[in-house]
C-alpha cells in the first residue's frame, strides 16, 4: 500500500514487489540494499538486530536519516501485524490520492 501511496502505478508496483521478493538486490543501490537488509531481518528476527545493522544504516544514511529508516521499519512491521491479526482488508484504491479536477473531468464546448 505504502508504495501505491508513493505514486508507483501498477506495473512499477508489481516490478517492485517482484524485485524485493527474489533474492537478487544487486539491482539495487548500496544505500537502498542495506535498507531492506535492515527491514527483512528486523521483520524476521528483531531481537538480532545489533550494533552492527545499525552501523550500517549509519554508514549509509547518517543519524537522522537512519532513525527514518528504523522507526519506518517499525511502523511498517506493526500495521502489518495489526492488519493480519484483524484480518483487515486493504483499500482497493490509493485514498490519499488528490481527487481529479473539476476542470479535468467537465468537458468544454
Amino acid at each position: 500500500m505504502l508504495l501505491a501511496v508513493a505514486g508507483l502505478d501498477q506495473k512499477a508496483l508489481e516490478d517492485r514487489t517482484r524485485l524485493l521478493a527474489s533474492k537478487d538486490w544487486t539491482s539495487l543501490t548500496p544505500s537502498d540494499r542495506a535498507a531492506f537488509f535492515f527491514a527483512k531481518k528486523f521483520s524476521k528476527q528483531p531481537w538480532t538486530i545489533d550494533d552492527p545493522d545499525r552501523a550500517r544504516l549509519l554508514a549509509h544514511f547518517g543519524r537522522y536519516r537512519t532513525l527514518d529508516v528504523i522507526w519506518w521499519a517499525s511502523r511498517c512491521h506493526y500495521m502489518t501485524r495489526v492488519a493480519d491479526g484483524f484480518q483487515l482488508p486493504l483499500e482497493r484504491e490509493n485514498v490519499f490520492a488528490p481527487p481529479p479536477s473539476s476542470e479535468a473531468t467537465t468537458k468544454k464546448p
